[in-house]
């Protein structure tokens, strides 16, 4: 399931990337400079440019954090209640292997 997710985001990211580098390309090579209209088009689209960027980067912090708080408040989970954590694991692979196993 970590693979998909990360099959995902790094399509995401790579799509991101993509249009980010379109679109700084054509805000760089079309237009009169001198058209008020082509000037005020492209001041827009540089901060919107900019405000996703800053957007996606702050969601990606912060889905990194969240992710890490996680992994630490299981770890210190499993070393407070070892057995627990035996159990759930145990659990958690029966109703897996049944599942994969109805398949």
């Amino acid at each position: 399931m970590t693979d998909n997710n990360e099959q995902f985001n790094t399509r995401i990211d790579d799509d991101l990337s993509l249009l980010s580098d379109t679109l700084e390309e054509v805000l760089r090579s079309s237009g009169d400079p001198a058209d008020q209209k082509y000037i005020e088009l492209k001041a827009r689209a540089e901060k919107a440019l900019n405000d996703v960027k800053a957007r996606v980067s702050s969601a990606s912090d912060n889905y990194y954090f969240r992710a890490k708080k996680a992994v630490y408040r299981a770890d210190d989970y499993v070393h407070e209640q070892p057995w627990k954590g035996i159990g759930i694991g145990a659990a958690a692979g029966l109703v897996l292997g049944i599942l994969l196993a109805r398949r």
